[in-house]
């Protein structure tokens, strides 16, 4: 059988290095440190085997062990996705494993089991979750493994009070199964080196864990299989075979459910432990559903983003005489929206934004009928505005949000140049102003993440030709014009071809969409022959590549591409031959948001090699021992389950999966297998059905903690579950902001005494007067804005203001007003 050393020869990697200080299925410390005295007494009642060890309790607590396994294989996905290439995708899943910890309270609920266990494990478990989040988010993935194997040890530690040894042991064993399934992920985003890490580092931890020897001797042939697996996995990796990665990474998991049976008496928890790791599996497809690219929500706001262009379209047209193509630009934008994917997501994603944009666009109608110029411009702003909104919803990557602006920007500097041309100098020079005025106020990210790419992109951009060419359209200077229009553009457009392809892509869509309709406004101004040019313009920067979107089109969908291609030349020959310009225009864009569609499908998501995942799920499940069990259990949740995986696998296949309920299914699947179905937490929430009142109603808020929102405030932050959104706000002295609870467990807003300006009052949630003083408030339960309640405070010195939300700190919820005179 394959030992240690055979493997680092398979894989090719030296004994050095990867194998200092590795430490097992948990963290070292969790088996050598001891536990509170309140988990000492627990795993004492949990019954013994013959060996004197602790042994296997039965119940409710025993299916919290399993979903605490969850976590602990969630966070090794995270440090796979580092391992794979891809540390900020992990430290997004480590936010979300924070997110669903915080919202798994109830009696029997993750967290607040977790904290009633151990209060040392769970404090662990939080702060070393936040590292790995932390560490991923900085591209430190050893960190993060570290981190991780610390988090997970707190895990364990609570597992052995809950269950007993024997119970932990089993789950161990099957967490082990869960990160060899990690090299398959790995393997499927092209990342061989990473699988072969994986591979390596999980056989470190059998080797390190006390569940090697137990499984040799009860079950030789499962633990023969496992070490062989994991050496193929190794050989497959080698081979840049992702198949064979995928086959060897599902063999070393079977081998560890037919062996979790071996080890334990009572199949119940085995069969508890099997659907824990099913779930896992399920989040895993999820992962990588959304690694690699952006994902189908990044398609829904390249469509809202291309609206805000063709409003603005609208406006200048308007201003130019041109009411009928004017008004005509707006029933366009209404009639594709309402048959827009992205109708549905703006309207789930943010109910308020869907709502105002579509009064905006009515607004916007009547006041270009009306001739009303204030109106108009008026109307413009709020559509623009509850797009900016919905785009914020439904897109939380900070690249992808700075792409769409970039577009957006490329688009309006276009509109410049052409307003210039038609002889309006001043219009043009007001259109780059308030591009720099939304620069400045980093709308949707993008100054911060330019500026965090490339300082010399940033001041490219901003000083040597934005600024500059505000000054050449105020002096009517052409030569100015042209020499500084290239360059912001060149600088927009090299910015996103810093990002990845298929973000870029998407805003090269957007940017493309606006010259068309571009063409169309000319040619309603009879301008037809500079129609023409700007097609051909726009189809020679496709042709050239457009960063990267020419070539990302062709491979994701050779039809699209084709006829992409195709209503792009109808556009120039409807504007040289007289025709309907608008209508080939609007052609075309429908084939540039599917482009838009096609290419986050084919990268954004790896949403096939998803599915199969969920698809093997359910084909092991139909296979597997628990299956017969969880019917004779309780014959809803084995319904149920079933149909959260089929929901759950038509949801990656149309790009709108909700793992969330496959994994509330599972979970109760989990609690029906031991025979406590009834204590299973419900709802997506974790939220059971006896949630501590208790808990709730020993906490309170204090000055300026308010029910609702009050009606003068000024702005308005959402606390979600683990973030402030926004996360930064500028405001003007004398401004009331209110926090509105929107999401997940009580929260503060602290202010950071040490990153307040020099003058300001210290400000916090509770009426404290210093930083230290909040914080040991909020130990005593003050300071605490719950479901329904929203904290105020009015600024009145200028500068910038840091907070956070202390019990979520560690997660990385924090914040940043800043206060302009």
């Amino acid at each position: 059988m394959p030992q240690r050393r055979d493997l680092l020869k398979t894989v090719g990697i030296a004994a050095t290095g990867l194998l200092a200080g590795c430490p097992g299925v948990g963290s070292s410390d969790s088996n050598t440190a001891s536990a509170d005295t309140e988990t000492t007494e627990q795993a004492a009642t949990a019954g013994t085997d013959e060996s004197g060890e602790s042994g296997v309790s039965v119940g409710p607590m025993t299916a919290v062990a399993t979903e605490w396994n969850v976590y602990r294989a969630r966070l090794y996905d995270a440090v796979a996705l580092g391992r794979a290439g891809a540390p900020g995708a992990g430290a997004t899943v480590a936010q979300n494993i924070f997110a669903r910890f915080e919202g798994a309270s109830g009696e029997y609920g993750a967290h607040e089991q977790l904290e009633s266990t151990s209060e040392s494990a769970y404090e662990g478990f939080e702060d070393a979750l936040g590292t790995v989040q932390s560490s991923l988010s900085e591209g430190d993935v050893p960190g993060a493994a570290s981190a991780a194997d610390k988090a997970s040890g707190h895990l364990q530690t609570a597992q052995q009070a809950a269950a007993g040894q024997q119970a932990t042991r089993v789950l161990d064993l099957l967490l082990l199964g869960s990160r060899a399934s990690n090299a398959a992920m790995a393997g499927t985003l092209g990342a061989f080196e990473g699988a072969a890490a994986i591979a390596e580092e999980t056989m470190t931890a059998f080797e390190d864990a006390l569940v090697y020897s137990q499984l040799e001797e009860a079950d030789a042939e499962s633990y023969e299989a496992f070490e062989n697996a994991l050496a193929g996995i190794g050989s497959a990796a080698g081979s840049e075979d992702a198949s064979g990665a995928t086959e060897q990474a599902r063999a070393a998991l079977d081998a560890t459910v037919s062996g979790a049976y071996a080890l334990v008496q009572e199949a119940s928890v085995a069969g508890a432990g099997h659907l824990a790791t099913m779930q896992a599996r399920g989040w895993d497809a999820a992962t990588l559903a959304s690694a690699g690219g952006p994902g189908q929500a990044y398609a829904h706001t390249v469509t809202l983003n291309s609206y805000r262009a063709r409003v603005a379209d609208a406006d200048w047209l308007a201003t130019n005489g041109a009411a009928d193509a004017a008004s005509t630009a707006v029933e366009n934008v209404f009639a594709h929206f309402e048959g827009a994917s992205a109708h549905d997501a703006l309207e789930e994603g943010d109910g308020e934004a869907y709502e105002a944009f579509e009064s905006g666009l009515d607004d916007l109608s009547s006041a270009i009928g009306n001739s009303n110029a204030d109106g108009i411009d008026s109307a413009t702003e709020t559509v623009d505005t509850n797009l900016v909104a919905g785009i914020e919803a439904l897109v939380r990557g900070e690249d992808a949000r700075a792409a769409l602006e970039s577009a957006f920007f490329r688009a309006r500097i276009a509109d410049a140049r052409e307003l210039y041309r038609l002889g309006d100098a001043d219009s043009a020079a007001t259109i780059v102003s308030d591009v720099f005025a939304r620069f400045e106020e980093n709308e949707l990210g993008f100054h911060e993440t330019m500026e965090h790419e490339s300082e010399d992109l940033y001041h490219r951009f901003e000083e040597e030709h934005l600024i500059s060419l505000q000054s050449a359209y105020e002096d009517d200077d052409s030569d100015a014009v042209a020499t500084h229009h290239d360059g912001v553009q060149q600088a927009l457009l090299d910015f996103e071809s810093a990002l990845s392809t298929a973000v870029a892509s998407g805003a090269e869509a957007d940017y493309m969409i606006g010259r068309a309709f571009d063409a169309a406004g000319l040619a309603a101004l009879s301008k037809t022959d500079r129609a023409a040019t700007v097609i051909q313009d726009t189809f020679a920067h496709f042709e050239s590549g457009a960063a990267g979107f020419h070539e990302a089109l062709e491979e994701a969908d050779e039809e699209i591409y084709e006829s992409f291609e195709s209503t792009l030349t109808d556009i120039r020959s409807a504007a040289d031959d007289g025709g309907d310009v608008t209508a080939a225009a609007t052609a075309f864009n429908d084939e540039a948001i599917a482009a838009a569609y096609a290419i986050a499908g084919s990268a954004g998501g790896n949403g096939e090699a998803a599915t199969d995942v969920v698809q093997d799920v359910f084909a092991t499940f139909e296979e597997a021992r628990v299956h017969e069990m969880l019917e004779e259990a309780d014959h809803d949740a084995y319904e149920n389950f079933e149909g959260a995986l089929n929901d759950f696998s038509r949801g990656l296949t149309n790009g709108d999966a909700n793992p969330t309920q496959m994994a509330d299914a599972t979970r109760t699947g989990q609690f029906a297998v031991v025979g406590a179905v009834d204590s299973a937490p419900s709802g997506s929430g974790g939220h059971g059905g006896e949630e501590s009142e208790e808990t709730e109603s020993s906490l309170s808020g204090g000055p300026n903690v308010v029910e609702g929102v009050p009606e003068d405030a000024d702005h308005v932050v959402d606390m979600e579950a683990v973030a402030y959104a926004p996360a930064e706000l500028t405001v003007s002295v004398g401004d009331k902001v209110a926090w509105e609870h929107v999401g997940g467990e009580a929260h503060s807003v602290t202010a950071v005494a040490d990153d307040l300006p020099e003058d300001a009052t210290y400000w916090a949630s509770g009426g404290f007067e210093s930083e230290s003083a909040a914080r040991e408030g909020w130990e005593n339960g003050k300071g605490a804005v719950q479901s329904g309640q929203s904290y105020v405070h009015t600024f009145e010195t200028a500068g910038e203001h840091a907070y956070v939300c202390i019990p979520h700190e560690a997660a990385g919820m924090a914040g940043t007003v800043i206060v302009e005179e």
